[in-house]
């Protein structure tokens, strides 16, 4: 009775999400036009004259694009408790993250607006979307396991909450999705990884878990351990579990692992949220693209990859984008975030409804020559890889190598597998040629080996990832092994941890 009446009710977000699926233009027009009202009298808005952008064109026109770096000072003095500088409401939690820039770790604005019209307003139509796609359902009739974060210290107010993004939505969760969730808020919010992880193993084993949500390479961290401590498999400790929403790094390498885990009949439903804002869902189960979501406080524009390092960038709005087409993404957010590169790169699948994929990230790439190898390549290569030889990829990481001796270039790999490859030349071999099948411009670097070098893959001991994140302070869901860089820093810190 109870999972009926909650079916009812949060499928009645439907029409709202049909509207700007069949609306899309129209509906991120109206959005745009409120949002720069709304900032209309801050410092930035004054400062920008925001009373005299009447369009999109005046908008791009007269606001540069920005990154982390660049509104940096204004999250700063916010986080200090000023106020009215690029949002007018007062500005009380910020998400923390890993920094991808010269900054240590991200301080990202989370205003009262974006917490409840964009984080909240999304995750709410993720379970109408999957109440709809799967009528049978039975997701109010137990317990969402969901990874929490932990709160931080605020060194410039203690008044002004700071914490993983997770943490901040975990706080301030509605009674009755609170209700629902498992652990509870003291244990989900502790500080400290491995503790924390002992007390949610404790605590869930004995619930009836229906849902999990979270990073997959963290929850199958939680997960191992509730199978250790339990001695059993997930899907004889909770066989009512039918859905995993997922998010935050690619699935793909992790399917095999949760599909021989978890309960035959488990959906997967793949999200996309992050510190700024919640972007994207899978809305429809047989695709493998995701839904972008156009009316929850955030504008988008995108950003061609051949101008991303040009000094005057030149995006484009919704309207102009190409399908296959590989983007910077760019938002304007209900927090403050004007015209700011969030840092993942996208390429749309369709435009009626608009959906698309994750390919990468702006500054996660090898490009040692040319190659501008992204993760979505990566991500096909250790696929077919792994289909070839009947082997499972857990972490890795990817940078180039120069040796200087014989003046050699290439990349280098390092694996941590979950299940070795049966043939792991044959491994090595299907991965290089995979790479050159999907990405032409390493091709013709790897041609008779005149640039490239075939790629070198170390294997990596059990746990090697998981210890050097330990070692850098960064356990916990919000923190992601970097995939692919163009410089050595990761890599060579973990060589040194198995050498």
């Amino acid at each position: 009775m109870i999972n009926d009446l909650m079916n009812k009710i949060i499928k009645s977000r439907m029409p709202q999400i049909e509207n700007y699926m069949n609306n899309p233009i129209e509906v991120q027009e109206k959005l745009l036009s409120n949002l720069i009202k709304s900032g209309r009298e801050t410092i930035w808005g004054k400062f920008y004259d925001y009373k005299n952008i009447k369009s999109w064109e005046d908008f791009s026109n007269k606001v540069p694009i920005n990154d982390y770096e660049s509104l940096k000072p204004f999250f700063e003095r916010a986080r200090a408790g000023e106020y009215n500088l690029l949002w007018p409401t007062e500005i009380r939690r910020f998400s923390k993250s890993s920094g991808t820039t010269s900054s240590k770790s991200k301080f990202i604005p989370v205003s009262e607006e974006c917490l409840n019209e964009c984080h909240y307003k999304a995750g709410k139509d993720m379970l109408a979307l999957y109440c709809k796609n799967y009528q049978n359902n039975n997701i109010f009739g137990g317990m969402n396991l969901a990874l929490g974060g932990s709160k931080h210290e605020n060194e410039l107010n203690s008044d002004i909450f700071c914490g993983d993004v997770s943490a901040i939505i975990i706080d301030n969760l509605p009674f009755w999705a609170e209700m629902y969730r498992v652990p509870k808020k003291e244990i989900a919010l502790m500080p400290e990884w491995e503790s924390k992880l002992n007390k949610m193993v404790e605590s869930v084993i004995d619930a009836n878990i229906v849902s999990l949500s979270g990073v997959p390479s963290w929850m199958m961290v939680l997960l191992k351990k509730v199978m250790e401590k339990t001695n059993k498999r997930i899907e004889d400790l909770w066989p009512n579990l039918e859905v995993y929403f997922h998010g935050g790094v690619s699935f793909s390498p992790y399917r095999a692992q949760f599909e021989s885990i978890l309960p035959k009949h488990t959906r997967y439903m793949e999200t996309y949220n992050a510190s700024e804002g919640f972007f994207g869902l899978q809305d429809d189960p047989n695709l493998d693209s995701m839904l972008l979501l156009l009316d929850y406080g955030v504008y988008y524009e995108f950003l061609p990859m051949d101008q991303i390092n040009s000094p005057n960038p030149k995006a484009i709005n919704l309207a102009d984008v190409e399908i296959g087409k590989n983007y910077a993404m760019i938002i304007t957010t209900n927090a403050g975030l004007w015209r700011y590169v969030i840092g993942d790169t996208i390429t749309f699948t369709e435009k009626s409804p608009y959906r698309f994929k994750i390919t990468g990230r702006t500054k996660n790439f090898i490009n040692a020559c040319g190659e501008e190898l992204i993760i979505d390549n990566a991500i096909s290569a250790f696929n077919k890889a792994c289909a070839a030889t009947d082997a499972q990829v857990g972490e890795y990481t990817g940078a180039p190598l120069f040796i200087k001796e014989n003046n050699t270039t290439l990349h280098q790999w390092i694996v941590e597998f979950d299940k070795e490859p049966e043939d792991f030349a044959l491994f090595e071999s299907v991965f290089d040629k995979t790479l050159q099948e999907v990405n032409s411009d390493y091709e013709a670097k790897r041609y008779k080996d005149f640039i490239l070098k075939k790629p070198q893959i170390i294997k990596a001991p059990q746990n090697t990832f998981y210890n050097w994140l330990k070692s850098r302070g960064k356990l916990g869901g919000q923190h992601k092994v970097p995939r692919l860089s163009n410089n050595r820093e990761f890599i060579d810190e973990i060589l040194k941890q198995i050498q």
